[in-house]
Formats: structure tokens, C-alpha cells, sequence
């Protein structure tokens, strides 16, 4: 049986997401903004080692319960064990969640950088819709790929030499538009919910902005520094060949596919960990209550 790919991705899972939010915002979302002042029961898609439930039970009411699923089975059990001494009440389902069936008892149902692996995210997004009591929410972090990748600023480099947003843009909504997923889903969301006949749909915009400087803590600016790589951040392009040919075939030409080839390469030839490097991945957030007649 082939191996499910997130679940060879545990790392790489665990060292990004901080790169994110503060958590100081995502106490203000839940007290500020969806004013969640008694206990809930969330479920959340895709929940890989429950990240969303750890950033989330500690500062929701005392009482709440999280359930999540997800289709890797190394991820779940990684969940479980995280899990296993926190005072919460937790359970895991390994589902491939195009398939699963939920009973309608849910208070909120969440997902994290999950729609847009999915080539029908507007029906997942039913499936979350028909998992929540009427009077619940539903809430989406996703990401805006386009609106990250605007929102570097490498010193010393012109951004439009390391990241050429014009070609980036095409390229995105071509593979959208080919496979159905989508990096920009998180632009996509509030319509689909109001689609789905959601109310009191609001959209923000996560408040992280990630500054790597040389005169950092050498300890927390490795750190980041790793975490941004991580992430793509100044990557290396693979073979020149490999990479024209790859953009060739989403209707780039040459002359496109060579320059992107040379600002992934000039990027990634000028970041380093004394860098001085400003990234802000500007995650969506989108959220709306649910009234079922």
C-alpha cells in the first residue's frame, strides 16, 4: 500500500505552523471575536498531530472537547501520544474525510491549511457545514499564497528580483484551475461559505510577522531560520532542465521558466541565517455561525 505522503511530513509539520499566528491573537479571536464563553465540543478536518486542538483548548472554556481526524494513521497516533497527559478530552479517528459520514453534533468545526489540498474544497466545506448544530460555527485558517509571497522583504535584494509576483500568480491559478487545489483557497472561502448558506461570514488575517535579524538570540534565530527553510523559504530550485521543462508544461515559456528559475536561485543564494529577513504569510482566517431551519 503506498504510504500516505503526510505522514512521512511530521517535521516539517511540527517546525512550520509557529510560523503562522501569535497566540496572543488566537486569544483574542476566541474571546474577542467568536465571544465563545462556554464550553465546545470542536471537530476538527485534516487535523494531522493536532495542532489546532493544542493551540486551541488551553484559552477555550474549561470542559471542551476536541475530535480529530485525519487519514494519517503516524499522524493520529502522534496526536494521541501528545495528547495523552493533557487534561482534555480528546479522541482521533483515522478517515479519509471525502468519505466519512458525521452526526450533526458538533459545536464547531475547524480545518488548518487543509482545503487547499482538496480538489473539491467547496464540498469538504458542506461536510464541515453538516457536521455542526445549528447555532455553531465553522471556521477555516487557510492560506493566501500569493499574499505570502508579496509580503517578503529580504535587505539589501529588490523583492521583485527574488520573487516575481506576476509569473507566481499565473502559475498558482493554473494549477488550480488543472487540479482543483488551490494555494489562494484562502480568498476562496468566504464565497463558498456564503454559497452554503453560512451567516455572519467575516474574514481576518493572521497577525504573524516573522523578522530573522543577525543580532537575534543565536539559539531562537536558528531557529527561525530552520523553520523559514522549512518552509520554502530561499529554497534551492532543482535542476535547470527539470525546472524549465516542469513550467513548460503549464504554458510558461522559456524565457518565463528561465527567469524564475534565476530569482529561485538568487534567493537562495542570499539567504542565510544572518540574513535580515521580514515574512509575513498573512493566513486567512474566515468564520461563520450556522442556522439550520
Amino acid at each position: 500500500m503506498e504510504k500516505y505522503y503526510w505522514d512521512t511530513q511530521l517535521e516539517y509539520l511540527k517546525r512550520t505552523r509557529d510560523l503562522y499566528y501569535n497566540d496572543d491573537y488566537l486569544e483574542f479571536l476566541v474571546s474577542r471575536v467568536w465571544k465563545i464563553t462556554k464550553p465546545v465540543h470542536i471537530i476538527d478536518f485534516g487535523c494531522g498531530y493536532g495542532y489546532l486542538g493544542l493551540k486551541l483548548l488551553p484559552i477555550l472554556p474549561k470542559g471542551s472537547k476536541y475530535t480529530g481526524i485525519d487519514k494519517g494513521q503516524q499522524l493520529i497516533n502522534k496526536a494521541i501520544e501528545y495528547f495523552h497527559n493533557l487534561p482534555y478530552e480528546t479522541e482521533f479517528f483515522v478517515e479519509d474525510t471525502n468519505e466519512i459520514e458525521l452526526e450533526k453534533k458538533y459545536d464547531i468545526a475547524v480545518c488548518h491549511a487543509f482545503l487547499l489540498h482538496m480538489s473539491e474544497p467547496k464540498r469538504m466545506l458542506q461536510t464541515m457545514v453538516d457536521s455542526i448544530v445549528n447555532n455553531g460555527k465553522i471556521i477555516c485558517f487557510e492560506p493566501h499564497w500569493i499574499s505570502g509571497m508579496s509580503s517578503y522583504e529580504l535587505e539589501g535584494v529588490e523583492q521583485s528580483r527574488v520573487v516575481p509576483l506576476g509569473i507566481l500568480q499565473r502559475l498558482f491559478e493554473e494549477s488550480a484551475n488543472k487540479s482543483g487545489k488551490n494555494g489562494n483557497i484562502g480568498a476562496k472561502v468566504p464565497q463558498y461559505l456564503s454559497e452554503l448558506g453560512v451567516k455572519n461570514i467575516e474574514c481576518r488575517v493572521s497577525d504573524k510577522v516573522n523578522f530573522l535579524h543577525p543580532d537575534m538570540n543565536q539559539q531562537d534565530k536558528q531557529k527561525l531560520f530552520n523553520s523559514l527553510k522549512e518552509d520554502g523559504v530561499g529554497g534551492e530550485p532543482v535542476n535547470i532542465d527539470q525546472f524549465i521543462e516542469s513550467l513548460q508544461k503549464q504554458g510558461v515559456t522559456i524565457k518565463e521558466a528561465q527567469e524564475q528559475f534565476e530569482a529561485e536561485l538568487l534567493f537562495s543564494q542570499v539567504f542565510n541565517m544572518d540574513s535580515s529577513l521580514i515574512y509575513a504569510p498573512s493566513m486567512k482566517i474566515t468564520f461563520g455561525e450556522i442556522e439550520k431551519l
